[in-house]
């Protein structure tokens, strides 16, 4: 392990492996923020290009982070990149779990879970439109955006691989140089 470069990712993704209240997409915008603007690991096409990756292939889509580690020190990166992501979250669901249904019923267990929802959705929402800025693809990314998530809304059931093609076909007739 290369630890000069291997370290800061580590630590990095230990600390929002620890705080990803929502998922995995609730780190999107602080890990691009890391990954491009803090760290330098990658630029900012080279993020948006991973997380395409990530997105279109089976797996969560937080599997991101083994790109950047694959990017920084190949299978080695990948693999510690991985381990920093989902091992201390998986550790600490496991404890927090055992705790968390001995207090079921009590009016602060409710209070609490309703009050972390909106912080989740709050989280993915920035990675979202970080996300969207660094894309730079402009009102046509955010038209077939709202879309999509208005057809997935109303027709949960509908294919998301249908609406990935239907979105690449539409940026390749609108053609590469589009940005309107």
């Amino acid at each position: 392990m290369r630890e000069g470069i291997l370290w800061p990712l580590v630590l990095t993704l230990v600390g929002f492996s620890l705080s990803s209240f929502g998922g995995g997409p609730s780190i999107f915008a602080p890990l691009q923020h890391q990954a491009v603007e803090v760290q330098n690991w990658v630029d900012s096409r080279e993020f948006v290009e991973m997380f395409a990756i990530s997105r279109a292939a089976p797996g969560p889509g937080s599997m991101l982070v083994t790109l950047i580690g694959w990017r920084l020190d190949g299978w080695v990166g990948a693999l510690i990149a991985t381990l920093a992501l989902f091992v201390p979250s998986s550790i600490l669901c496991y404890g927090v779990a055992r705790v968390w249904n001995r207090y079921r019923g009590h009016a602060w267990h409710a209070a609490l879970e309703n009050g972390l929802a909106p912080v989740g959705v709050g989280l993915i929402m920035a990675g979202i439109l970080a996300i969207g800025q660094i894309a730079g693809n402009g009102v046509l990314m955010w038209i077939i955006a709202v879309a999509s998530a208005g057809i997935l809304l109303y027709r949960p059931k509908f294919s998301p691989v249908l609406l990935l093609c239907a979105g690449a076909v539409v940026f390749m007739i609108a053609g590469p140089g589009f940005h309107a």
